[in-house]
């Protein structure tokens, strides 16, 4: 009986050893997700440096690109030109840079730029 007692007592820690190594297991599979995320965030900084690239050449941009007001877009306009920025209603813009006629250039949060005229705006 007392091996048998013995037994019974060693047998659940190390089930419970077990378990924690599982556990373990599992928090590496979170680490992995982020890293995952990170990736995914890499990705993104990518497509934007590329999508600014792509700005600098067809606007002939050689400023420094910076945010001058937000706002945003009261209707869903479509691009009628390659370089003007279709939006849509409610959409949030950062107004980089301010023209002679009655547009703006802006920038969505997906990275692209282009042109939106000032009427279908609304500033903060």
């Amino acid at each position: 009986r007392e091996k048998d007692d013995k037994y019974k007592t060693w047998m659940p820690k190390f089930l419970m050893a077990k378990e924690n190594k599982d556990q373990r297991k599992s928090s590496d599979d979170v680490e992995r997700n982020i890293f995952k995320v990170k990736k995914s965030n890499a990705e993104k900084i990518k497509k934007m440096e590329k999508e600014e690239k792509v700005f600098r050449e067809t606007f002939m941009y050689d400023k420094e690109i910076n945010v001058i007001n937000t706002a945003t877009a009261e209707c869903s306009v479509p691009s009628k030109r390659r370089v003007d920025l279709p939006v849509t209603a409610g959409e949030q813009l950062d107004v980089i840079d301010v023209t002679e006629g009655n547009a703006v250039i802006c920038r969505n949060s997906e990275g692209r730029y282009g042109y939106v005229l000032v009427e279908h705006l609304k500033f903060r």
